[in-house]
């Protein structure tokens, strides 16, 4: 089997992060972001995605969180393309349905090369909600972002679809566990794949 890990790192005058990943392993996660919900978040999506993870970025924080958790998911997207290389023997595509209590989240995913990315159904509080304790909040408006930008940079087809939730936390952690599950499916490889699962041979 053909080794599905990468390592990159990225420095703007806004920030630093340095990613590895390795899509065949069992969601182990070292994570420091410097935004400790945002840690939680890619822990979480190491975790249920059986993606392992070492993310190390820093970044103008003073300011807010914005530029370390964007610049934080192109990095990881980046990484993630790497590794899926050829993407000889993929399952292609991905479904999730998560809940968190109140939440319900629903990601589909299809690593088509093609990327795209829509989003719909948050509450209009969302945006403005500031998640987190002591330290960098997070910014309800960033999930937003932050998944556009993986997708974009992972070479993904993405649908994100809130079905239901009040509390931004909630929301929010669903968002990622969904996006994680799909992701699982989608880039784990099936042994009745011959080739790329495309009818135009490539992806």
């Amino acid at each position: 089997m053909t080794d599905r890990r990468a390592a990159l790192s990225r420095s703007t005058s806004e920030s630093t992060v340095e990613v590895t990943v390795n899509l065949d392993g069992s969601g182990q996660s070292t994570i420091d972001s410097s935004i400790g919900f945002y840690d939680h978040m890619l822990t979480a999506l190491s975790r249920h995605s059986l993606i392992d993870l070492t993310i190390v970025a820093r970044g103008d924080t003073d300011i807010d969180g914005h530029h370390v958790i964007e610049d934080t998911a192109i990095v990881l997207g980046l990484a993630i393309k790497q590794a899926l290389g050829d993407k000889v023997g993929i399952t292609r595509f991905g479904e999730a349905t998560v809940p968190l209590d109140e939440a319900l989240a629903q990601a589909i995913i299809d690593v088509s090369g093609r990327p795209f990315f829509a989003a719909n159904g948050e509450p209009e509080g969302q945006v403005y909600a500031r998640i987190g304790g002591s330290g960098v909040p997070y910014q309800g408006s960033m999930t937003y972002h932050l998944m556009e930008a993986l997708a974009l940079n992972a070479g993904l087809c993405l649908h994100l679809r809130l079905m239901a939730g009040r509390d931004p936390h909630h929301i929010v952690e669903a968002q990622f566990k969904a996006v994680a599950r799909a992701l699982r499916q989608a880039i784990s490889l099936d042994p009745r794949v011959v080739g790329v699962p495309s009818t135009k041979g490539s992806l």
